[in-house]
C-alpha cells in the first residue's frame, strides 16, 4: 500500500470490512463448534462478551472437549516435543554439511534457538498448546513472533482466529494478514507513547481500562528499496491503524513474515482450513442430544415416577428413607404403588459409546492407544507400529511442517539475528553464499524415517539367520557399517558432538591394527626363536 497515511488507513479499514463480510458463514460455523467443543475461548459472532461469563451452556457431554485437549497434546508431543530437539538447522548445500566446522556451527545455532524458544519470557509452550487447540477445533490458527520486550529473546502470541483475516496470493500462500484487536488505554500509551491516539491518552487519566480497537496489517511492500537500511528496505510492510477515526498510527517493516498462519486441512477454493471437529460435528451434536435423553432416563431410574391407585388412600404417601407408608398394599399383599416402566438405558449408553469412538478416532486418540493396549511387544514390533503411525500421520502433519514450522523457524532465526544472538558464521559458509535448511527430528519425522531402520533390522535378521545356518559370514559383507551407523545416529537424533569425526575414527582403527600386529608378533616370538635355534 502506497500513499498518504490517511489514505493507507482508509484502505486498510476498507479491506478489513471487505474480508470481514466475506467470512460470515465461517464465523457462524466456528461459533457452533466453539459452543460445543471449545467454550472457554472467545466468541466469533459477539465481540463484546463479558469476561468470566459461563460459556458451556451447550455442552452436555465433555467427550469432544477432552478429545480436543488430547489432540493438542498429540500435536505437541509428535511435532514439537519440548523435551527434545525436534529439528536441526543445516546448510542448504549438502556437501558443506560434511564439514565439521559447518556442522558444529549449525548445531550451535539449533541449540541457541531452542534455548530462547523455551525460555520463560518466550511463553512458547502455552501459546503452542493454544495454537494446536485452534487447529483441532476450527482448522486454522495464527502465531505471532517478535522480539521480547523485557530482555533479549523471542516472544510468542497465539492470536484468536476471530481477530485474524487471511489473504492468499496467486499461489495459494497467505501473504497478507489483518489482525483486528482491542487494547486498553494503558496498553496503547505503553506501546506508542506520544504516537498514541489523543482519545487513548485522555482516557489514560480517567479510565485506563477503556478499550480501543486497532488493525494491524502485514503484507508485501510494493515500494521496497534494498538500499535503505530502515524498514523501507524490508520486504514486508506493517501498518497499525486506529479503527475509531481511521487514524494511521505507525508504519514499519519486517525481514520475515511475523505471523505464521496455518490450516489443518484445506478444501479447494477456500482460504481458511477445516478441522477434525468439523468432520465429526454431526456426531458431537448427536452425542449431546443422546446425553440429554440419557440423563433424563437416568434421573427417572434413580428417582422413578410412581403410579398409584386413585382412591385418596395414598395422599400421605412419603418417599423418605425408613418411612412406613400405610395402605401401600391391599389386604392380599398386592402393591398399590408401581413405578413407570422405563426405556433401555444400556442401549442408550451403547449408542453414546459409538459416537464417542467416532469422535476419538477423528481426533487421533485411538491411533495412540495401540501401544497402551499391547504393552508386551518386542523392539521390532514397536518399530513396525511406529512406522505404521508415521505412514498414517504423514499427510496430516506434513502440512504443519511446511506451512507452519518452516516459516516459524525462519522468523525465529531472523529475530535472533537482529539481536546478534547467533554465533559468527564460518568463512566457508560466507564464501559459498549457502542458505540454511531445516531437517526435522521430531518423533513424527523419526516415525516416517523408521521405515529405513525397520528395513535394516528385518534384512539384518535374515542375513544373520543365513550366516548362522551355513557358518558363512559373507552375507554380512553387504552391509556398509560406516554408512549405516551415522545414518542410524541421525534417525535417532544423536548429537554431532557426541560422535567422533572420521579422522579420529581412522586413528582409533589404525591404533587397533597396530596393537593386533604387535600382539601377533609377541605370540609368534617363541616359534621364531625356536626356528632360529634349530637353524644354528
Amino acid at each position: 500500500m502506497i500513499g498518504k497515511p490517511e489514505d493507507i488507513a482508509f484502505e486498510i479499514c476498507r479491506l478489513y470490512e471487505q474480508e470481514s463480510g466475506r467470512r460470515g458463514t465461517w464465523e457462524t460455523h466456528w461459533q457452533e463448534i466453539k459452543d460445543r467443543i471449545y467454550p472457554s475461548t472467545q466468541d466469533f459472532t459477539n465481540r463484546f462478551t463479558t469476561q468470566g461469563a459461563k460459556r458451556n451452556q451447550e455442552v452436555y457431554d465433555s467427550t469432544a472437549a477432552m478429545a480436543l485437549n488430547r489432540f493438542a497434546a498429540i500435536l505437541d508431543s509428535f511435532l514439537t516435543p519440548r523435551n527434545q530437539t525436534w529439528h536441526r538447522v543445516l546448510s542448504s548445500i549438502d556437501e558443506l554439511n560434511k564439514d565439521r566446522a559447518v556442522r558444529l556451527y549449525y548445531e550451535d545455532v539449533t541449540r541457541i534457538l531452542f534455548k530462547h524458544r523455551y525460555a520463560t519470557v518466550a511463553n512458547f509452550a502455552s501459546q503452542n498448546m493454544m495454537f494446536n487447540k485452534s487447529l483441532g477445533a476450527f482448522g486454522s490458527a495464527t502465531l505471532y513472533i517478535d522480539q521480547a520486550a523485557t530482555e533479549p529473546g523471542i516472544r510468542y502470541k497465539t492470536c484468536h482466529l476471530g481477530e485474524t483475516y487471511f489473504i492468499e496470493n496467486h499461489q495459494g500462500m497467505i501473504d497478507q494478514l489483518l489482525r483486528y484487536f482491542p487494547m486498553t488505554a494503558r496498553q496503547v500509551v505503553q506501546k506508542w507513547k506520544d504516537k498514541a491516539p489523543e482519545n487513548a491518552r485522555k482516557a489514560l487519566e480517567t479510565n485506563p481500562g477503556r478499550e480501543f480497537n486497532f488493525i494491524h496489517y502485514v503484507g508485501p511492500r510494493e515500494d521496497v528499496n534494498p538500499a535503505m537500511a530502515d524498514f523501507k528496505g524490508m520486504p514486508w510492510v506493517s501498518h497499525y491503524v486506529a479503527v475509531e477515526g481511521k487514524q494511521h498510527i505507525e508504519e514499519g517493516g519486517y525481514n520475515t513474515f511475523p505471523y505464521t498462519p496455518s490450516r489443518y486441512e484445506q478444501a479447494p477454493n477456500e482460504v481458511y482450513g477445516r478441522s477434525p471437529a468439523m468432520d465429526v460435528l454431526p456426531a458431537i451434536k448427536t452425542l449431546n442430544e443422546q446425553k440429554k435423553t440419557y440423563l433424563k432416563q437416568g434421573h427417572r431410574a434413580v428417582d422413578p415416577v410412581l403410579l398409584v391407585h386413585d382412591d385418596g388412600i395414598l395422599d400421605t404417601f412419603s418417599l423418605r428413607p425408613g418411612h412406613a407408608n400405610a395402605g401401600g398394599v391391599n389386604k392380599d399383599g398386592r402393591p398399590l404403588v408401581h413405578t413407570l416402566p422405563m426405556g433401555n438405558i444400556a442401549a442408550g449408553k451403547e449408542m453414546m459409546d459409538e459416537e464417542r469412538d467416532i469422535i476419538k478416532d477423528n481426533f487421533l486418540i485411538t491411533l495412540f492407544q495401540i501401544l497402551l493396549d499391547t504393552p508386551q511387544m518386542t523392539a521390532t514390533e514397536v518399530m513396525e507400529r511406529t512406522r505404521e503411525k508415521g505412514i498414517l500421520l504423514a499427510p496430516t502433519f506434513g502440512r504443519q511442517q511446511s506451512e507452519r514450522l518452516g516459516p516459524q523457524i525462519e522468523r525465529e532465526l531472523d529475530v535472533l539475528a537482529q539481536q546478534n544472538l547467533l554465533p559468527p558464521v564460518p568463512e566457508i559458509l560466507k564464501e559459498s553464499g549457502a542458505q540454511f535448511k531445516v531437517e526435522y527430528d521430531s518423533p513424527l519425522s523419526r516415525a516416517q524415517r523408521a521405515e529405513e531402520a525397520a528395513g535394516l533390522m528385518r534384512t539384518l535378521e535374515s542375513a544373520l539367520g543365513v550366516a548362522n545356518a551355513t557358518g558363512d559370514l559373507s552375507p554380512l559383507d553387504h552391509f556398509d557399517w560406516d554408512t549405516i551407523v551415522p545414518d542410524l545416529s541421525d534417525i535417532n537424533a544423536v548429537p554431532v558432538r557426541w560422535r567422533r569425526d572420521i579422522q579420529k575414527i581412522q586413528e582409533i582403527r589404525q591404533g587397533r591394527a597396530d596393537q593386533q600386529q604387535q600382539q601377533q608378533l609377541i605370540q609368534a616370538a617363541p616359534s621364531v626363536a625356536a626356528l632360529q635355534k634349530a637353524q644354528k
